[in-house]
């Protein structure tokens, strides 16, 4: 490396206004000397032997927890913790149940993404959980998204966990996990709804990684376990009659409940027969019931061509198992 020019030469090199391509080249730039480790001023014919490493990627890191209780004849929030990209808010309500909603501030998911939710319901209390819009989980280019729920339902109390659907994009890797611990009579109304690609955006989820995880316990015993893996060909395993029936929309929900199974041959109507929309998409979907201990589950799944389609069924299929809580508003706008 040649000797620094005397500051005086690099003014005088400065009158020529360089383009930003020759002023790369210049030689009168600063450079750091390693040796030294100070900072020159001089003339470099060229820099090299340094590599700088890209920027960490930024991840999503969110948890947000609710804790609440019967007071004063209703539900009312007692502890609220939310930190990362986490947040809950929840709209004023006249009555029960307290109704709070998820938000996601990142705008989505992607590889290396964690979010996390915990929800505890009191003895006696009542709570119905939905998030402000559709989750997006994106192509990811390393790693996975992961999502954790976790609910609690204290004895005689109600839980309706009902998110808006979890949109997966080509190339995305996602593990969902929802873990349920009820009391003794308490009851809960599950739901996760998943579309792999928007048909109206013209998308189509062809390779990524999905799975989804459920466990379900009452009174210290597990009532209800399952596990949808798929991938990493998507559009094949969509393809499967076991599997989806070349449907791209679905939706699982439970309902804990012991009027559960008053509600099944409803149920049953709502979700209809299997239906064809057409040689490359099938709708269909079904419902059981089981008896669990004093209690009963009523376990009800659909499948159809687009996002739309999976809404006309599943829309009264929510107001008929929340019972007067209905469907949540955000759901309507």
């Amino acid at each position: 490396m040649p000797s620094p020019l005397p500051l005086q030469a690099s003014r005088d090199r400065s009158k020529v206004a360089p383009s930003i391509e020759t002023e790369t080249m210049s030689s009168n730039k600063l450079y750091i000397d390693k040796a030294a480790g100070v900072l020159n001023v001089g003339a470099v014919d060229m820099i090299d032997d340094i590599l700088v490493s890209p920027p960490a990627a930024q991840r999503v890191a969110g948890r947000g927890r609710l804790f609440c209780g019967k007071s004063g004849g209703r539900t009312r929030l007692q502890r609220l913790y939310q930190d990362g990209s986490a947040k809950i808010r929840m709209p004023a309500v006249q009555g029960d149940p307290l109704e709070a909603v998820l938000i996601n501030t990142a705008g989505g998911l992607t590889g290396g993404d964690r979010l996390g939710w915990t929800i505890e319901v009191g003895e006696g209390a009542s709570a119905s959980i939905t998030t402000q819009a559709c989750e997006k989980i994106y192509r990811a280019a390393s790693d996975r998204a992961e999502t954790t729920v976790s609910l609690d339902v204290g004895a005689g109390g109600q839980i309706a966990w009902l998110p808006q659907e979890t949109i997966v994009f080509d190339r995305a890797a996602f593990a969902r996990t929802l873990d349920v611990e009820l009391a003794a009579g308490a009851e809960a109304l599950l739901l996760e709804a998943t579309l792999f690609g928007r048909l109206a955006m013209g998308e189509q989820t062809a390779l990524g990684h999905f799975h989804d995880r459920w466990r379900v316990w009452q009174d210290g015993r597990l009532i209800h376990a399952e596990d949808f893996r798929i991938g990493s060909d998507i559009a094949a395993g969509l393809q499967c009659q076991a599997a989806a029936g070349r449907a791209r929309a679905i939706a699982t929900m439970l309902l804990v409940s012991p009027r559960a199974e008053t509600l099944l041959e409803r149920a049953r109507a709502i979700i209809g027969e299997a239906m064809t929309g057409g040689p490359a998409i099938s709708e269909w979907g079904g419902a059981s019931f089981w008896s669990v201990g004093q209690s009963g589950k009523l376990l009800a799944r659909l499948t159809a061509g687009d996002g739309y389609q999976l809404r006309k069924r599943l829309v009264p299929l929510v107001e008929l198992l929340n019972g007067q809580a209905g469907l949540p508003k955000l759901w309507s706008l």
